[in-house]
């Protein structure tokens, strides 16, 4: 493939959006893609509005993602989009990313994957088939110090591991619990269009796929208890769920909604028979090693002693914070490193981005958990 940039659309991410702004900003940074259409609504007049602000070619601002797919892959090779970010809320994400593929585009598109794992691995053969890539936005993997972890854990600095923490706390949905909910105000909270989850499927997943990512263990069963504090709500709000590894280390996972006060206090603990480490993605530049003594060691991000993957990941300085956009960005970097190589989904070195596998053990770790969270049984095989 020609050097230049790669030209992008996106689906979703209109006027109001919260986070196809975000999407925009991490895909651009580093000058490597430009968005030049998209279908940014669902309202094909705000679509068109939001074209507008974004100063898109009105031709290519399009009503629908049906009609963008198609008429993108009948312009000429060297005006078509290379690729496309879907940002819209759950329902949509397994039709329009197959859509794209099998239109013959690369795609980005935010977690969860599908609605369901029966979506998941259907999406995962619809990528095998088309050899496109396919890079999901399980961003936290994009940090310079989450990287230095997995290398630390890696080297075998931390030894066996034994024990797995991962929490992440939010208190947003907090607000809600006197008033309650309706799932016309509030699509995450509508089971047909957030799909079989609400806490697990919008932040459980990321704190299953930073614990795998970083320890590189994968769960082999799990007991689970899930939550309904909102009024209205069907969906669970809140999690604690017990895990068994492969190779024998244990897990607990919690994850929340309604933890009062809580910003996005996504962290995780990986303790050894070495050392320990502990990361806190609200202060995501620093990570912290401690030995048996209690002697603790602080790694910043931006030093030169770090591991390759996590100079490659860091673009400032040391003690010049960076944060969750230049983490996304560096997941859409090495997925535009393997659109150029024309790599497809190989995971090689140089191209770490989460890929439709992650999505698919997302999924089977929602339902897993949702599975377990009505067993009479309680500890439930992780399912496939």
């Amino acid at each position: 493939m020609e050097k230049r940039k790669l030209r992008g659309g996106m689906v979703g991410g209109g006027i109001g959006s919260f986070f196809g702004p975000v999407h925009r900003m991490a895909a651009e940074l580093d000058g490597q893609a430009e968005y030049v259409c998209g279908a940014l609504s669902a309202d094909p007049r705000k679509s068109k509005k939001s074209g507008a602000a974004l100063y898109l070619d009105p031709a290519r601002v399009y009503k629908d993602y049906q009609e963008m797919a198609v008429k993108e892959a009948a312009l000429p090779a060297d005006e078509r989009i290379d690729f496309v970010t879907i940002v819209t809320p759950n329902f949509t994400h397994f039709d329009a990313a197959s859509t794209f593929l099998e239109a013959g585009f690369h795609v980005v598109c935010d977690k969860p994957m599908t609605c369901n794992l029966a979506e998941a691995k259907k999406l995962k053969s619809i990528v095998a088939k088309t050899g496109k890539v396919f890079a999901l936005t399980h961003t936290y993997t994009g940090y310079p110090m989450v990287k230095q972890a997995r290398y630390f854990i890696q080297q075998g600095l931390l030894g066996e591991i034994n024990k797995v923490v991962v929490e992440y706390p939010q208190g947003w949905l907090a607000n809600f619990l006197d008033e309650g909910v309706t799932t016309t105000t509030m699509w995450r909270t509508d089971p047909k269009k957030a799909g079989v989850s609400l806490c697990m499927g919008d932040i459980g997943i990321h704190a299953e796929n930073l614990g795998r990512y970083v320890t590189g263990l994968k769960i082999e069963k799990l007991c689970a208890d899930l939550s309904h504090y909102i009024p209205g709500n069907q969906l669970d709000d809140d999690g604690n769920i017990l895990v068994n590894y492969n190779g024998g280390a244990k897990g607990i996972i919690y994850a929340s909604q309604i933890s009062t006060g809580e910003e996005n206090g996504l962290n995780i603990r990986v303790y050894g028979t070495k050392q320990s480490l502990y990361w806190n993605q609200e202060n995501p530049g620093y990570l912290t090693l401690k030995n048996k003594d209690g002697i603790t060691t602080r790694y910043s991000k931006g030093n030169r002693t770090l591991c390759q993957e996590a100079q490659n990941a860091t673009r400032l300085p040391p003690g010049h914070p960076e944060g969750i956009i230049e983490a996304l960005a560096n997941i859409y970097l090495g997925a535009f490193k393997a659109i150029q190589a024309g790599k497809g989904n190989q995971f090689i070195a140089g191209y770490d981005y989460p890929t439709v596998d992650d999505g698919v053990t997302g999924m089977a770790f929602v339902e897993t958990v949702l599975a377990s969270a009505v067993s009479e049984r309680k500890w439930v095989n992780m399912l496939h």
